[in-house]
């Protein structure tokens, strides 16, 4: 009982993991309870067993696991969360649960996987149990066939996917074990019951026994089809339907259950296809060709084996396709022809879609094989050409049919009527649109009439079955000529029709008779088509002529015009005879007025013609008899009426009796001779427009104008043909251009522009240009032979019309005429193309028999020069024929393989052939795109750019003529996706995002590029994922963001979460689908000429387009249109301007940048990553400017973004830079934010030539950079190198004011980033080819080595003087006389040691240079001011700028002859104090001046101020603030006793982002760790609560710190409380070892930054909480584990020196720590594990070798480094070299070799202290001979160059062992000045040895608030604060100074060499012993005032040759310095 009351006490979550099985079992007996208790599915609760829920089912415990298994089921039923788990929790069911004994185990197993299927998991959960099928074990194996059928009886086959389960099935049958076959058998029956006959294919190989008994099993079935009894969480609704279905009793319901019938499954679909291309003979091809027909059989007979496989593997047929035709074509052996047919047919059945490509190469042979009458070759080809019509379009193929249509023999005739009446019961009204029926049934009517029965029979059907698919009123207008007994055998065959997919005919159905056939691939037709398909077009027979139809032609003309009204015999009204007319005439007109009508006076006429108006006024429009009227009026005089008021009088009253009564075409025909003979009369042409615009309303315009013209044009009236273009150039303004008759137009107005009179050229040249707006560019090509001049004519009237929208039409309307053609307009929109109307009336050639087979040989030839010859003749004969048929013979196949040409040029040039049969053939192309359009896709995967981007030019050549329809329908797209070419599929989806938007409707097919798609969205090439994400949001505005989440349920795990991601985003910016075409009547009205006008004509309506969507906060943003700046082109209707403008300018008052969380630092990312484009570039190429509009568009204002990219006007971007430079102040942050955007963007503009921006442009820089640096703000590497090369560039501008702009740039440049970090872009710039760029770079190189010294050359001074000497022998004046300037400036600042920088030059450089020198030394001194104003300015400085570190370095100037070179480094550190205010110290190894010391000599050096510190303030105790917030609650320790989980809430706390619950939750663990019985409890937990502690760390210094909003106080209350918490923790070691070496790093690393964050300094009493951290970093340093806090210094200080970005202040400070813990090696070193300490040094030396590491600013990581290894080695001894166990490979790094040597050398000379007394021994019994050898090696080491540290070394190392030894004999005959070095060396030494265990010190400005010294103990004494207190005293009063200088961070106590450091040491490098060392050995030897004046002039560097004397040479110092200074460099 023991044990079990330990784990009762767990929380349930761990007892379900506990290893007991008796706690699990009660865990998973409680978890099952609390997951029926909880009643929210998105409780928190659930998400702590998300990771448990599978060791529920896979528990080893049997008794234990159906336990678990049913609160599994629980969790599944209830939880949210539960789909997270469906792959590993199913994956456990069949693996640990089907193989169960226990049945309830299984049971239970199944319905946690048919729950997974009720959460929307089915797929994870099919998949998993089709994997169970390969299981080994036959129990799993039964039991996932079992689950499979329970889960496809309950859910159906909507939800079950049954391909993946066909495909196994056959498998299953095969097993060994019976209850598998028989669970299989079982599944059968039930996939049977869903999909029915369509299993028996795919289980056509099982064994014949089990075959026939599954028959026997289905034939028991009942024939109703199931349903789905069990539903998805998302099918609700249908699963309420189904409850009340089965509430009322089931069966009552059936027939209403029709809502969403199961859809139909293809057994095709079950199959797997077989590839048969490689199974074919080796010999096919030959044998096919053999002229032994035997042989051919025998190919033929091989290939019908393999097209028998039901589904064929997609691949390139061509050549077989083309060896089939050949034999179908030429075989005389008619055997061989029906072998050949059903090979085609095996071939299109098998491939289906996929044979679409060659459709159309073997349709129109074998129509011209159905000449043979052979009922067995009949047949076949009957079946070839049916299997291949399903594998295409009746459009692609109706060319070539309606091509034998008119053939003569009569068997082609009658199968090409029949193929295209089976044809037509596939077909529905959407894919047998009117335009179809439009070119078919003129030949079927001409075949009605045809002698042979067979045809005419064949034609009756073909009729009837159209009339039966689309109804009878969509057929009649075409049959409007027949007579009653053929039109009742077209109904007749009607009836008798049966469609596919229908039981029944008869003509029951008539309106919509085929809605119920769509296949479920079609789109379905839009309701309202089929009740609005009647009437007929407005030409059927009036088109046929050009010319005016005779009389006996109008009845037929006219009884076309049958519409929708009932009265139709008005307008089919008959010729009546004069009789006639007169008789109807009197019964409406007074008597007086026929009477007088033929009156020989004209009054009389007149007064007849009044009465007759007011007769016709007053009449009905039914009792109107309008011939018997017009009749009348034409009886003599008729329209020879002399007087003109009666001629008025009478033309007027043609129009009233045309606009008030229903008026023929016959009335027409009487009026219209007088009409236009009167059209050109000065009196009466008014009326006569008039009457013939009446007359067009009336008849339509179309036909009056083609009567109209005609008539005019047999006339040779000039005048009447000039008005009569004229009134044609208003009517069609008026009346639109729907149904214009073109051609019959086209040569009347080629007659008038070729006539002699100027008026009928003037106005036909009008007429053509109100024609132009309404066609557009193609109306020209009727018109390129005209002359020159007059085509010049006609293009200047083009021009006029240009950019104008036709007016919308006004008349006509009312008679539905323009309704039939807005509605054909609607179809063929639908279809896809454009508007062919036009396109099909110019006159096209039949160039088929031009191409000959000779052409064809020479394009495949293998000679590349013949191929082009043969693709020469093609061009050739193309461009001659203009416009040719869609007919091209062979060609399509040539052309084809020359795409993939090996030679680029020809591939090129048969790009530019496809592109001129695109235009020459129009819309017609569409029959081609299969097999010529989808190899021009391939083409785009071309890795040539230039053939890529021919390619997509002739892409959208050919679907400006063919619509985006075809393209997509198919598997050809998808199977160009497919290949994985990066190039092809970043064009492809670029083509597509342009494409889609575009269209209303898409094809099905769609979808199957979906799942391409999602992988291109994971390419690893970043321009494929790019145009990806384009293209998402346009497929998902046509499938649906459900559909295409649910194509995510396909791919992997890994690969679904992120593409989910991408879709959610794409979702957002969904752009809305184009609006359907305005209403019928609206069509007309707005369009008019729509339908006809071709895609470039403007008369195609555009969408409105709101350019400012994006930026819309409000939701609806997901349903409106997305515009890509690309889409400029799309124009916006003039009328909707204001309202866009409107909506313009209410969005430019937002914000302009809007603020993107991280946004910047992903960019940096991801340009680190190469996820985009590094922005290195010598000019902007598209790609760049792409990626900088998308990254700009999720933080640009969307005007913004628009305006700066504006293509064609400057102004926009000159605006848009003023508001930019406007708002700078305001949105100051989201400037910053978006800087490296705006940067990047000014980059592109100084790549353009427009100065107007330019001058903005640096006129916004002017302002941005003061800007940024008052914020304190500094570019980052990002941002700089995106932007300085480039803004280098332009500072060698031709125009002086842009190069001062951007030399006053690049001054201010220099406050936000480093001088240092600029010289080198600027060096770059000297490189340029632009000699202005390089003087202007050199003058500025001057200019920062004047202003900033020597520091700023890198890498290093001697390299960078050696490039800008060479330009001193520039052939360029003014590039010489820079490069020389800037060399002087580097002599001002180093004086001679300028000639050794320089490197070798020829003597006449030299010499131009020592004259500049002499030049510049003779100008200088005039400039500098007077030496006490000088000083004094200095002083000044150092009182306004005492934070300026080198302000304190400002030198005395040098009092010197006139004629010496001045140093102006004084003069110009004055000057740029505050400039270089801003900058880190770096150490001025360069700047030793060698005058000061030698005329400064005679005085103490002078010496900083040092900063004032209250040092008492050491001696006081640190006082922890005490966190003002509520009490913890007393129930605490209750509730929570000892809980692991509410310590890790509390935990989590810590790092909250919100203050005050970080501080509470401090609280409580402080209250823990105070209390020692209860601190324990943290065990376990010391990581996570230090992770927390430095994220919490972390997000004050980013976020907290930075928030004005926030009050300081807080954030100091909160850093109290962190520190408060650590040192508590700190001062348990048993908690503090646990923390581990990365968390120690992370703390570590918080804490030093914490120490250098300067913003600390302004909080209140921020100076003591910098001390409680340095006293926090001491106890880690102390409490921590040894081995880990070692190891995590290392790792730190290795990131630290990698990190360029870094402060070097941290480095310093790390390497501070280390320097401590290496002092406390001796009594750390047992508790360490050397060999992961090794470990880490050996990685350090990996990354920074002893060379690499040398290279640094500063030795101190060094000798860090060093002193480590040293004080390894000398307290383990050479068993050091036992701990390299961890490394793998040793010579990585120089660890050994160093370890090896340190150990050999202590060997040598050093053994161990414990070991003296024993040398001493040895050293008495030494003889005093070998003493003498060694002494004098020893000195002629220090004697010599080269040695001379090394003998100092030794010479110490000697005088350790043997103290008594006697040097005076070696140094007796030496000089004072050798003798006082090695005297000096040695107490070098002797300080470095002492000083080893301490931390060094600092080359660079260290913060005051280093590590605090006062906790550091020296010489293992603990030295108290009083004791430096005392010392500095002593100092100060030594050297007279004032601790009144804050800048003086070096001279801090705790880090830095000391107040007494002469300012030559400040100038060099840092010395080797550490400043602590010294500053106590110059205390002890103050009583002696030699050694200390000496000890004041002594320098830290390592040179050994400073006098100490001021009597020493200085000649000889001078000399050694400048040596030293050389060999350092």
């Amino acid at each position: 009982m023991g044990d079990d009351s330990e784990w009762m006490k767990l929380p349930i979550d761990q007892k379900c993991e506990h290893k007991v099985w008796k706690a699990r079992l009660n865990g998973y007996e409680e978890a099952l309870k609390l997951f029926q208790r909880i009643e929210d599915e998105k409780s928190p609760e659930w998400g702590k067993y998300l990771g448990l829920l599978k060791k529920f089912v896979t528990d080893s415990n049997a008794v234990a696991q159906l336990k678990g298994l049913e609160a599994a089921l629980a969790y599944v039923e209830n939880a949210h969360l539960a789909g997270k788990t469906s792959g590993e929790v199913v994956s456990g069911v069949v693996s640990k649960v089907f193989n169960q004994p226990k049945a309830r185990a299984k049971e239970l197993g199944s319905d946690i996987c048919l729950m997974y299927i009720e959460i929307e998991r089915a797929e994870v959960v099919q998949d998993e149990l089709i994997k169970g099928l390969d299981n080994k074990n036959p129990k799993i194996v039964v039991t996932c066939i079992e689950t499979l059928r329970k889960a496809l009886s309950e859910f159906g086959s909507k939800i079950i996917t049954l391909k993946p389960v066909v495909k196994v099935l056959p498998k299953q049958f095969e097993s060994r074990e019976k209850a598998v076959r028989d669970e299989a058998k079982l599944l059968s029956v039930e996939i049977y019951k869903w999909i029915r006959d369509a299993l028996r294919p795919p289980l056509q190989g099982i064994n014949s026994v089990q075959l026939k008994e599954l028959e026997e099993e289905w034939v028991k079935l009942p024939t109703t089809a199931p349903k789905q009894s069990r539903f998805l969480r998302s099918q609700q609704a249908l699963k309420a339907k189904f409850e009340q279905q089965q509430a009322a009793g089931g069966d009552e319901a059936d027939g209403d259950d029709d809502d969403e019938p199961a859809p139909q499954v293809d057994p095709y679909e079950l199959l797997e296809p077989v590839e048969i291309l490689s199974k074919l003979p080796k010999d096919f091809y030959d044998k096919i060709e053999a002229k032994k027909w035997q042989e051919r059989k025998e190919a033929l007979e091989a290939l019908e084996t393999l097209a028998k496989n039901p589904k064929l593997e997609n691949g390139d047929y061509g050549d077989l396709v083309r060896a089939l035709k050949k034999v179908i074509g030429k075989d005389a052996n008619v055997m061989l022809v029906t072998l050949a047919a059903k090979c085609l047919a095996g071939l299109a059945a098998g491939l289906r879609k996929k044979f679409g490509t060659y459709a159309g190469h073997v349709v129109p042979t074998i129509l011209e094989k159905f000449k043979e009458k052979k009922p067995q070759v009949v047949q076949a080809l009957q079946e070839a050409i049916d299997a291949v019509f399903l594998t295409t379009t009746l459009q692609n193929i109706s060319e070539d049919v309606l091509g034998v249509m008119d053939n003569k023999n009569p068997s082609i005739k009658q199968q090409a009527s029949l193929f295209l009446a089976r044809s037509f019961r596939h077909c529905t009204q959407a894919t047998l649109p009117k335009s179809m029926l439009k070119a078919f049934c003129p030949a079927f009517l001409k075949q009605v009439n045809d002698s042979a029965p067979e045809v005419r029979d064949a034609a009756y059907e073909a009729l009837g079955t159209a009339m039966k698919v689309v109804g009878e009123k969509a057929v009649n207008p075409f049959l409007a000529d027949l007579d009653k007994l053929k039109l009742d055998k077209i109904k007749e065959s009607a009836d008798k029709v049966e469609l596919l997919g229908k039981k029944g005919g008869g003509g029951a159905e008539k309106k919509a008779p085929a809605a119920k056939v769509t296949p479920p691939a079609k789109v379905a037709p839009p309701a309202e088509n089929p009740a609005r398909s009647s009437g007929p077009p407005k030409k059927a027979s009036a088109a046929k002529s050009g010319g005016p139809p005779k009389k006996g032609k109008s009845a037929s003309a006219l009884s076309a015009k049958g519409k929708k009204v009932p009265e139709t015999k008005e307008f089919i009204e008959t010729e009546l005879s004069i009789e006639v007319c007169e008789e109807k005439s009197a019964a409406v007109l007074p008597a007086s007025c026929m009477q007088l009508l033929d009156s020989a006076n004209w009054k009389e006429r007149l007064a007849s013609m009044e009465e007759f108006q007011k007769a016709v006024e007053q009449m009905d429009k039914n009792e109107m008899p309008c011939q018997a009227l017009v009749r009348m009026l034409a009886k003599k005089p008729g329209w020879k009426e002399t007087n003109f008021q009666v001629m008025q009088m009478k033309l007027h009253i043609v129009g009233l009796i045309a606009q008030k009564g229903s008026f023929s075409k016959t009335s027409a025909f009487v009026v219209l001779d007088g009409l236009v003979d009167k059209i050109g009369d000065v009196k009466c042409g008014g009326k006569a427009k008039e009457g013939l615009t009446a007359t067009a309303e009336a008849c339509s315009l179309p036909w009056t104008a083609e009567q109209v013209v005609s008539m005019v044009f047999a006339q040779k009236n000039p005048k009447n043909q000039a008005e009569t273009l004229n009134w044609l150039s208003n009517a069609m303004k008026e009346f639109g251009f729907t149904g214009i008759n073109v051609k019959g137009f086209i040569n009347n107005v080629k007659t008038a522009l070729g006539a002699t009179n100027p008026a009928v050229r003037t106005a036909a040249i009008t007429l053509l240009g109100v024609m132009y707006l309404y066609m557009g560019a193609p109306l020209r090509m009727f018109f390129e032979d005209e002359k020159p001049a007059l085509l010049k004519q006609i293009d200047d009237e083009f021009e006029k019309m240009q950019g104008q929208s036709p007016p919308a039409a006004f008349r006509g309307t009312k008679k539905g005429g323009a309704e039939e053609d807005g509605e054909e307009a609607d179809e063929q929109e639908e279809d896809g193309g454009g508007a062919p109307d036009i396109m099909d009336l110019l006159p096209r050639s039949d160039v088929s028999d031009k191409i000959t087979q000779d052409m064809v040989d020479k394009m495949a030839d293998k000679n590349w020069k013949i191929r082009k010859e043969g693709l020469d003749e093609v061009a050739a004969v193309i461009s001659e024929a203009k416009f040719i048929q869609p007919s091209i013979g062979e060609l399509p196949m040539a052309l084809k393989g020359r795409l993939n040409d090996s030679n680029k040029i020809l591939c090129q040039q048969t790009l530019t052939i496809l592109q001129q049969i695109a235009v020459a053939m129009g819309p017609a192309l569409k029959q081609h795109v299969k097999s010529l359009g989808m190899p021009i896709i391939t083409v785009l995967g071309d890795s040539k750019t230039n053939v890529r981007a021919a390619a997509m030019t002739t892409l959208q050549a050919w679907v400006e003529q063919t619509g985006m329809k075809d393209w997509l329908e198919g598997e050809d797209l998808s199977e160009e996706l497919k290949r994985e070419n990066p190039f092809l599929r970043q064009e492809v989806l670029g083509w597509l995002a342009e494409k889609l938007p575009t269209m209303r409707t898409v094809p099905s097919d769609l979808m199957l590029c979906v799942p391409y798609l999602f992988i291109c969205l994971e390419d690893r090439n970043g321009d494929v994922r790019k145009k990806a994400q384009e293209a998402l949001p346009t497929f998902m505005m046509h499938l649906g963001y459900e559909k295409m989440l649910k194509a995510t349920g396909k791919l992997k795990p890994a690969s679904k979460e992120p593409v989910s991601v991408l879709l959610e985003k794409a979702r957002a910016v969904m752009p809305a689908k184009p609006a359907p075409p305005p209403g019928k009547a609206g069509a007309a009205k707005s369009s008019s000429g729509g339908a006809p006008a071709s895609k470039s004509g403007p008369s195609k309506p555009k969408p409105v387009i709101d350019d400012y969507d994006d930026d819309d906060p409000e939701p609806e943003t997901k349903s409106k249109k997305v515009v890509k700046p690309g889409a400029a082109k799309k124009g916006v209707l003039g009328k909707k301007a204001p309202v866009t403008k409107a909506k313009d300018e209410e969005d430019r008052s937002g914000v302009i940048f809007i603020l993107v969380p991280n946004g910047k630092e992903q960019r940096i990312k991801e340009e680190k990553g190469l996820k985009v484009l590094k922005w290195n570039f010598q000019t902007p190429r598209d790609e760049y400017v792409d990626q900088l509009k998308t990254q700009m568009s999720t933080c640009f204002a969307r005007w913004l973004q628009d305006e700066l990219f504006h293509a064609s006007d400057f102004q926009r971007q000159v605006k848009a830079i003023g508001v930019m430079g406007e708002r700078m102040e305001d949105e100051l942050e989201g400037t910053v934010s978006c800087l490296d955007l705006i940067l990047k963007w000014f980059t592109l503009r100084f790549f353009e030539t427009n100065s107007t921006v330019l001058m903005k442009v640096l006129e916004y820089l002017k302002q941005l950079f003061p800007t940024l640096s008052r914020e304190n703000y500094h570019l980052n590497e990002y941002e700089a190198s995106s932007f300085i090369p480039y803004l280098i560039l332009k500072v060698g501008e031709s125009k002086d004011v842009v190069r001062k702009d951007v030399r006053a740039i690049l001054t201010m440049l220099c406050k936000v980033y480093p001088a240092s970090k600029v010289f080198p872009f600027l060096m770059d710039g000297t490189k340029s080819k632009n000699s202005k760029q390089r003087a202007e770079c050199l003058e500025e190189l001057g200019c920062l080595i004047e202003n900033y010294g020597m520091n700023v050359c890198q890498p290093t001074p001697a390299k960078s003087l050696k490039e800008i000497a060479v330009h001193i022998g520039d052939r360029d004046n003014s590039v010489r006389n820079a490069a020389l300037n800037t060399v002087v400036a580097v002599y001002n600042v180093c004086g001679d040691q300028v000639y050794k920088l320089i490197g070798n030059l020829s003597e006449k450089e030299m010499s131009m240079l020592e004259e500049r020198v002499k030049r510049s030394a003779k100008k200088t001194p005039a400039a500098a001011p007077p030496p006490n104003r000088q000083a004094a300015e200095r002083e000044r400085l150092q009182r306004e700028h005492p934070s300026n570190p080198n302000a304190t370095f400002m030198r005395k100037p040098a009092q010197q002859p006139q004629e010496e070179v001045p140093n102006k480094l004084n003069q110009a550190r004055a000057q740029n104090a505050e400039r270089e205010h801003s900058h880190p110290s770096i150490p001025k190894e360069f700047q030793l001046d060698l005058d000061m010391i030698e005329n400064d000599h005679t005085r103490v050096s002078e010496l900083p101020d040092l900063v004032q510190h209250k040092l008492e303030e050491l001696l006081e105790p640190i006082m922890m603030p005490e966190p003002k917030i509520r009490s913890v609650s007393p129930h605490f320790d209750d509730l929570h006793n000892s809980t692991a989980s509410t310590i890790n809430f509390v935990i989590s706390q810590v790092a909250s982002g919100d203050i005050n619950t970080s501080i509470q939750a401090l609280a409580q663990i402080d209250e823990v760790l105070r209390q020692e019985d209860k601190a324990e409890a943290m065990s376990g937990h010391i990581d996570q609560f230090l992770i927390a502690t430095f994220m919490q760390l972390r997000l004050i210094y980013n976020t907290h710190m930075a928030d004005d909003r926030l009050d300081k106080k807080d954030i100091f209350k909160l850093y109290s409380c962190i520190i408060g918490n650590m040192l508590s923790l700190f001062s348990m070691e048993s908690l503090a070892r646990e923390a581990s070496m990365g968390v120690l790093k992370d703390l570590m690393h918080g804490l030093i930054t914490l120490m250098l964050d300067a913003r600390v300094e302004d909080i209140e009493d921020g100076q003591q909480l910098i001390r409680s951290v340095n006293l926090l970093v001491v106890r880690v340093l102390e409490k921590s584990d040894q081995t880990n806090i070692l190891s995590a210094l290392l790792v730190l200080l290795q990131d630290s020196l990698t990190t360029s970005s870094g402060s070097p202040m941290f480095a310093e400070l790390v390497m501070k720590c280390l320097w401590r813990m290496i002092r406390f090696l001796p009594e750390t070193i047992n508790s360490i594990n050397l060999d992961r300490i090794l470990l880490d040094v050996h990685n350090f030396m990996k990354v920074f070798p002893k060379e690499k590491l040398k290279q640094l600013k500063s030795d101190v990581p060094h000798r860090t480094l060093k002193t480590l290894l040293h004080t390894l080695c000398k307290l383990t001894g050479a068993k050091i070299l036992d701990h390299m166990s961890m490394i793998e490979n040793r010579n990585e790094s120089e660890l050994e070799a160093h370890l090896r040597r340190v150990v050999k050398h202590s060997g040598n000379f050093s053994g161990m202290k414990s070991d003296r007394g024993t040398e001493k021994g040895q050293d008495d019994r030494m003889s005093k001979a070998k003493v003498s050898d060694i002494l004098s090696e020893i000195f002629k080491k220090i004697g010599s160059k080269e040695n001379t540290k090394e003998g100092l070394t030794e010479l110490y190392e000697y005088k350790q062992k043997y103290s008594d030894a006697d040097l005076e004999p070696f140094l007796r005959n030496t000089s004072q000045f050798f003798q006082s070095y090695v005297e000096r060396g040695l107490r070098m030494i002797e300080s470095e040895r002492e000083g080893k265990g301490r931390i060094q010190p600092s080359s660079t400005v260290i913060p005051q608030h280093g590590l605090d010294s006062g906790s550091v103990p020296l010489n293992g004494e603990e030295m108290k604060p009083a004791v430096y207190y005392e010392r500095l005293k002593i100092l100060r009063q030594r050297q007279g100074l004032e601790n009144n200088s804050r800048a003086q961070l070096l001279q801090q106590v705790e880090g830095d060499s000391g107040p007494t450091r002469p300012i030559t040491s400040l100038l060099s490098k840092p010395s080797v012993a550490s400043s602590t060392d010294m500053l106590q050995s110059k205390l002890s030897q103050l009583k002696e005032s030699r050694e200390s004046h000496f000890q004041q002039e002594q320098s830290h560097s390592h040179s050994p040759t400073r006098s100490s004397s001021p009597a020493a040479n200085l000649d000889d110092l001078k000399k050694r310095l400048e040596r030293i200074k050389s060999n350092r460099q």
